[in-house]
């Protein structure tokens, strides 16, 4: 089974910047008998566990790639049309909305502060408050959202540059290029800050880096490139990651999960897993969904599998959320499933709004905070 592609979006940039049209073992769906295998059904009852819609804001559509941004009761969430909002998660009042007048490719980072995103002119847009605070034109498309922290907004591109701005002024801090691999993912990626280090995905490592000159401190191997053409020797780390500590954990699309200690420098762990989405946690295991929907736990500490779950098999998910005892996963159909966090049990499930769940659902104070394609945004509570 190959692969299919797209056209290089921009070959100016020094790099051929695909979608993968098919993941590499998506459900048997690009089998030769062309037929997609159907979804395991789900059980009549949808589960004990009481989940209370308690607010609902609409926005105009958006596009998976474009993430939600949570600063203790606030999640910042943006529109593929270039709208960007704050909503306060325990009440569902806006605190600001604004159009940026351009759509998105890429967002939302935020500090709580400061706002970033990124358009599909290669333009990192950063706001403060809802306003507009400055504009800056990027060298290469990014696909992964900005960090913003102590004031500064740092950027990775398809081209693997990463840069800092200061988040006030928005001059350029510094500049810190990389080999960029001939192909690249057209996905979020790995971008976020354990202490004192900036933790980046470049290919199929973590890398970290001083946030004050991008110097390099570090670098952590969690796949290597394998098969004899770029397609298949294509390789990267896909967000969310989840990090507990100094220990961060990532996938690599299609290939393996593995936690790297930051603090240490070293790979814990990596364990083989066919999957496109990132990572949830919590101090006990890592969760994954893999490509042909099942989810699957790992220990923390080690790698060894925890448990898997077949229920939702043949079902295109997210990457999950860990909440307590729970998991919020959701689906492109339109469904928001609860799991078990120690043995995968369905719990519970609603369907906010009958359109795909755009984005991983995140969690804002007490509040599950779940975006939708129509631009549904939605808080639940589980009581």
């Amino acid at each position: 089974m190959s692969a299919a592609v797209l056209p290089s979006l921009r070959p100016s940039i020094g790099v051929r910047a695909f979608a993968v049209a098919c993941m590499l073992a998506a459900l048997v769906a690009c089998a030769s008998t062309g037929e997609k295998p159907k979804p395991v059904a789900l059980p009549a009852d949808a589960g004990s566990l009481h989940v209370r819609q308690a607010w609902a804001v609409h926005l105009p559509a958006t596009a998976s790639s474009l993430r939600i941004a949570v600063n203790g009761d606030v999640a910042i969430v943006a529109a593929s049309d270039g709208t960007v909002a704050a909503i306060d998660a325990a009440s569902g009042a806006e605190r600001w909305r604004v159009s940026i007048g351009a759509p998105l490719l890429a967002g939302v980072g935020s500090d709580g502060n400061l706002a970033a995103v990124i358009t599909q002119g290669n333009e990192l847009v950063v706001l403060k408050d809802g306003h507009l605070l400055w504009r800056r034109h990027l060298a290469a498309q990014g696909y992964t959202a900005p960090w913003v922290s102590g004031q500064r907004v740092f950027v990775q591109t398809a081209d693997r540059t990463l840069g800092a701005w200061d988040g006030l002024s928005g001059r350029r801090l510094w500049s810190q290029p990389r080999t960029a691999e001939n192909l690249v993912l057209k996905r979020p990626g790995v971008l976020l800050a354990v202490g004192d280090t900036l933790v980046a995905g470049a290919g199929g490592r973590l890398i970290g880096l001083n946030p004050a000159n991008g110097s390099s401190r570090w670098e952590a191997s969690l796949a290597a490139p394998r098969g004899t053409n770029d397609v298949e020797r294509l390789v990267d780390l896909t967000g969310p990651a989840s990090r507990v500590g100094d220990v961060v954990c990532a996938r690599a699309y299609q290939a393996t999960v593995g936690c790297v200690d930051t603090a240490q420098a070293t790979l814990r762990w990596s364990r083989s897993s066919i999957g496109a989405e990132g990572l949830g946690g919590d101090a006990q295991r890592v969760y994954g969904t893999e490509a042909n929907g099942d989810v699957v736990a790992w220990r923390r500490s080690d790698g060894e599998p925890a448990w898997t779950s077949q229920r939702l098999r043949y079902r295109a998910l997210t990457a999950p959320l860990a909440i307590g005892r729970m998991l919020a996963i959701g689906e492109d159909s339109g469904t928001l499933h609860f799991v078990s966090s120690e043995d995968g049990t369905l719990l519970g499930r609603i369907t906010p709004d009958g359109s795909g769940i755009a984005a991983p659902p995140v969690l804002a104070g007490g509040t599950v905070v779940v975006v939708t394609h129509n631009g549904g945004i939605f808080g639940y509570r589980v009581e």
